[in-house]
């Protein structure tokens, strides 16, 4: 064979070999697909697992979340080392009695500031956070969807807060149990309730104030939109809870209070009374999930219509106003109006004959449960036919309303006396139907903190009385 033969061949037998080793390059994807490619790359849940990354990465997510965790069986661990106990707070007078009223009493002071300040912390700030860092470009280039963005902040967020709530519970209830012990509760008419419902109860409250704190939670994610990287969208639901906790000291209609969002952690103690007020209850539901949805809803329209070029977006002042301020506040008057219709409520809806009514029903209840104490013989409510008078010292012939001013005597009969027994009290009613009840004598019955016992001293139940009226029930007054 030639030497250019040889050549030629030698070309073509290493062509063939080239192509079938090393293929040919495939030509370059159409921008199409190389965006179809991406976005699939960054789906729903590889975003949801970034935006939770990016949360827990944070020091003060992981130090409050710590704290969730521990503080709680902490705090009661502490308590029951010490001589005073919390009394002002719903269930704090029975704190050494049982295990679950530790756990409520971190409950109350959860509702009143923890719950807010968590969802500020988190939702409040899942938006705000890109434009402060200016990432918003780099994030829409690789999800290339704003709804999937908004929605994987959402859970995230969403995800956290829930886990910092059952921290709270799990701590709370593990450090009752651990230090105090799985005992009765007494609820708020007085009557004993044993282990096993009061552990179905505290989860059901638990549960209950997890909606309302979604409420809030939404509102943070509405002032995150909206107001950019300003520090205000970070304060809005720790705002919203000061202005919701100076509204429920105000004077106001029954209806107005049971339909502020505020309602969904307040109306969890009606589970303890007896009926459970359960009206409440499933209004503050309703109301704390009216608000998840409008909220939610708002702050998606706002993040979907917004410039992620803008470096510099501080936030529409009007667009917020407009989109964000105006709904809410047709939403809390729609809601004021179907609670007023949906409810026999009327004026406060504290007035005489509910306070009574259920004052004499919680003295009842807590006198069997003093002469169990004193190893008494027991007697039922219907023999000793407890009945409460009350009037209002300082409006007279206006007895209704909140305020420190009520007075009462109750009378009850004692089976095989003849003589009716008579103790007296001093009522602080708070505008959203909690009471205590100050025992004024007699000293025996009510007049100190302690009974002495044959197994020791032990706490007086007729002492200091924690009970509850239903504002949405209808009036009872006697006139």
């Amino acid at each position: 064979m030639s030497a250019p033969a040889a050549q030629a061949s030698s070309t073509g037998r290493d062509g063939d070999v080239a192509l079938g080793t090393h293929p040919a390059p495939a030509p370059d994807p159409s921008p199409v697909d190389a965006a179809s490619a991406l976005t699939a790359r960054a789906g729903l849940g590889a975003s949801v697992r970034f935006e939770l990354l990016k949360l827990l990465a944070q020091w003060r997510v992981r130090i409050v979340l710590l704290a969730c965790w521990v503080a709680p069986a902490g705090f009661i661990a502490a308590v029951s080392g010490q001589s005073s106990l919390p009394s002002d707070t719903v269930f704090g007078r029975w704190m050494l009695a049982t295990g679950w009223a530790g756990t409520l009493v971190v409950l109350s002071f959860a509702c009143t500031w923890a719950l807010p300040l968590l969802t500020a912390l988190v939702a409040g700030d899942v938006f705000a956070a890109e434009d402060r860092l200016g990432t918003w470009r780099h994030l829409v280039m690789a999800v290339r969807s704003p709804r999937r963005i908004f929605a994987a902040k959402a859970i995230a967020s969403t995800a956290v807060i829930l886990v910092m709530e059952l921290g709270l519970a799990v701590s709370s209830i593990g450090g009752g149990l651990l230090v105090v012990g799985d005992h009765d509760l007494v609820g708020l008419d007085g009557s004993v309730i044993g282990p096993g419902r009061s552990a179905w109860l505290v989860l059901l409250a638990w549960a209950c104030v997890v909606v309302g704190s979604l409420a809030f939670a939404a509102v943070g994610l509405l002032g995150s939109v909206a107001l950019g990287r300003s520090p205000m969208g970070l304060l809005t639901p720790a705002l919203l809870a000061f202005a919701l906790q100076t509204a429920q000291l105000l004077p106001m209609p029954a209806a107005v209070r049971l339909a502020l969002p505020s309602q969904g952690f307040l109306a969890w103690r009606g589970l303890f009374a007896g009926p459970a007020q359960t009206r409440p209850l499933v209004v503050g539901l309703i109301i704390s999930l009216a608000w998840v949805l409008v909220a939610t809803a708002l702050a998606l329209l706002l993040f979907v219509r917004r410039d992620f070029t803008d470096l510099a977006y501080e936030g529409s002042a009007r667009r917020s106003v407009l989109l964000g301020v105006a709904p809410v506040l047709a939403l809390t008057l729609v809601s004021i109006a179907v609670v007023a219709v949906a409810t026999p409520a009327s004026g406060s809806g504290i007035d005489r004959g509910k306070v009574e009514q259920s004052l004499a029903t919680s003295f009842a209840h807590l006198y069997r449960l003093q002469s169990r104490q004193l190893h008494r013989p027991d007697v039922t409510e219907e023999q000793l036919r407890t009945s409460a008078s009350c009037y209002r010292a300082g409006s007279p012939g206006e007895d209704e309303g909140p305020g420190n001013d009520w007075r009462c005597s109750v009378s009850w009969h004692i089976p095989g006396a003849t003589a009716v027994g008579t103790a007296l009290y001093q009522l602080d009613v708070s505008a959203d139907g909690h009471y205590v009840a100050d025992g004024d004598g007699p000293k025996e019955v009510n007049g100190y903190f302690q009974v002495r016992t044959p197994d020791g001293d032990a706490a007086n139940p007729l002492w200091q009385i924690d009970a509850l009226v239903d504002l949405s029930s209808r009036s009872t007054s006697k006139g």
